[in-house]
């Protein structure tokens, strides 16, 4: 029993008992089910960009919608490949026994991937506005919403972790 206590990573008070690899473990299956909703979005929104180059309306764009698209297209396959790298990430490293810094790569892919997928959702949605109002008021909606992701996506979860950690820090490290 002492043994198994000294294999233990234990904080007080932190409610788990888990070891270090029990701990990657959990870790990593928490960043799975995150990413699997990410990986939706992206996936549905970047199937959809590649269809449009081939609309008959596409060709009727100025230069400068196309030019947006473009970058659109661009930040969604770049969002596509980092809220997938963990996938391959975890294939490639899989049974060698670094489960621990596994986690820690995915889940700094995860977070460039939601950076990249805030960008392609911004992007995409100030293409449409613009392309289906012609509107001036498009950067101030597209704005709005930007503003509304980032308070849902990290100002929010930013002050919980701030408001919620206790002084010993995050229990994962």
């Amino acid at each position: 029993m002492a043994k198994d206590a000294e294999r233990r990573d234990d904080r007080p008070g932190d409610g788990r008992h888990e070891s270090a690899n029990e701990r990657a473990d959990r870790q990593w299956q928490e960043l799975m089910q995150e990413i699997r909703v990410a990986q939706t979005g992206v996936q549905i929104l970047f199937g959809f960009l590649l269809t449009v180059v081939f609309t008959p309306k596409f060709q009727g764009l100025p230069q400068s919608d196309k030019s947006i698209y473009i970058a659109t297209v661009l930040l969604g396959a770049l969002a596509t490949g980092a809220l997938i790298g963990p996938v391959a990430f975890h294939r490639v490293v899989a049974g060698r026994r670094i489960k621990p810094q596994a986690v820690f790569w995915a889940s700094r892919l995860t977070f460039i991937g939601l950076v990249l997928l805030l960008a392609t959702f911004t992007s995409a949605l100030f293409l449409v506005l613009r392309v289906a109002t012609h509107g001036v008021l498009v950067p101030s909606l597209v704005s709005g919403v930007f503003l509304w992701y980032l308070l849902c996506w990290f100002a929010l979860p930013l002050w919980a972790r701030s408001r919620h950690t206790d002084e010993l820090g995050p229990p994962d490290g």
